[in-house]
């Protein structure tokens, strides 16, 4: 493993996590500088079954989720991997698990009984919709948690369509983030206070909160907000437009952006037609005003529409594909796409950290481990010999590559 930098250098982490949410968590934090000890069952976490894609026989979706970590594998069946556990947990800053509700505390693991031991743990739980509530014993994933926030009533084409789902694991996601800002205010805390705490997070609540202006118009009105494909509840013409070989997104909702785009698209008369005379008249009338950008936004290509609104400084951008994001001058420059090397795949590529730090930058260094890559090195930190290691081994409660 390379050496940790980063604001959390010095946290240890252990993820009790599988698939997204609870490793998005324990990555964020790996990637500022926390030593994230990752325990995966023995036939590892379910992430790495999820193939194809893969390299080299590696799953490309446990990769992403993963790096930065170190690995070890336990057999939480057995009660000496079982004290394994505890011991680790004792000497922790930070737990993360995103088991069922109920299964820590058959094992001894609950936040009372690691809090006893170690006052200063904090104590992460990630689940489908939190740890209280009439929802509290169900299972959760990201499509339920987008169908019951209201997100999926609010994304599509239009009214009357199906329901759409986000196609990215949104709620996974921003669970996984939520969890990882908790976890670092709970830490700031400890360092003033000397205790932990429990940080409780789901992807119900991640979800909510991604319809704040949906909502607001809901608190307001009283009325449901239906789906606009690309375009703004609030502002308008702020959405993407078909141009003759592609897609464009314009921002040019406020009355400063909207003159710039009408002298970009060389329509002077739109701005005496009353119906567009201000944001709040455009957004009623917005069926009107697309029918009408339309017929200019297609007499020309997606570059030469970017190159005059740039010079306009209108903003404006395309629609890209992944792989044209991946190629992004920007992307590229904020370090977004990287390289790390992988144990069994070699050279691999994943997203960079989001966040720019000046003194402790953040760092993607390490690939995700194979399973039970790091069981041997933390077992030693730990205090276990050589002998005492083979027979965890030899009996089954350990995997260590």
């Amino acid at each position: 493993m390379s050496e940790k930098t980063g604001p959390l250098k010095g946290m240890r982490v252990i993820e009790l996590a599988h698939i997204m949410a609870g490793p998005v968590c324990g990555l964020m934090l790996a990637d500022m500088g926390a030593d994230v000890i990752k325990v995966e069952k023995p036939a590892g976490d379910d992430s790495r079954r999820f193939v194809p894609p893969e390299i080299e026989g590696e799953s490309a979706a446990y990769m992403m989720m993963n790096r930065n970590k170190r690995g070890i594998s336990l057999n939480l069946k057995d009660p000496a991997a079982v004290d394994i556990l505890r011991k680790m947990l004792a000497e922790a800053d930070v737990v993360i698990e995103n088991y069922r509700k109920g299964t820590m505390e058959k094992l001894g693991l609950s936040y009372e009984d690691l809090a006893r031991a170690n006052p200063r743990l904090i104590y992460c739980e990630i689940s489908g919709f939190g740890r209280t509530g009439p929802y509290a014993e169900r299972g959760g994933f990201d499509l339920i948690a987008q169908g019951m926030s209201g997100l999926m009533s609010i994304t599509g084409e239009g009214p009357g369509r199906p329901p759409v789902k986000v196609a990215a694991p949104i709620s996974d996601i921003n669970a996984g983030i939520l969890g990882a800002m908790g976890v670092s205010a709970a830490y700031a805390n400890m360092l003033q206070t000397g205790l932990g705490q429990k940080v409780d997070t789901s992807l119900f609540e991640a979800a909510i909160t991604q319809t704040y202006w949906q909502s607001a118009i809901a608190f307001a009105t009283g009325e449901r907000p239906e789906p606009l494909g690309s375009a703004h509840p609030l502002n308008a013409p702020y959405q993407a437009f078909q141009t003759n070989d592609g897609w464009i997104n314009i921002g040019a909702a406020n009355q400063s952006n909207w003159m710039r785009f009408l002298d970009v698209i060389e329509a002077p008369e739109l701005d005496e037609d009353p119906r567009f005379s201000s944001n709040a008249q455009r957004a009623r009338n917005l069926p009107a005003l697309i029918e009408i950008l339309n017929t200019y936004m297609v007499q020309d290509t997606t570059e030469n529409w970017l190159v005059r609104m740039e010079a306009a400084q209108l903003p404006a951008g395309p629609v890209n594909d992944i792989l044209q994001m991946h190629n992004d001058p920007q992307a590229l420059a904020r370090d977004m796409i990287v390289d790390v090397d992988h144990a069994v795949a070699g050279k691999v590529k994943t997203i960079g950290h989001p966040v720019k730090f000046s003194r402790t930058p953040a760092h993607v260094a390490d690939a995700a481990p194979i399973l039970g890559q790091h069981t041997r090195d933390v077992l030693t930190e730990m205090g276990y010999n050589t002998a005492q290691i083979d027979a965890l081994i030899q009996s089954k409660a350990i995997i260590a590559s």
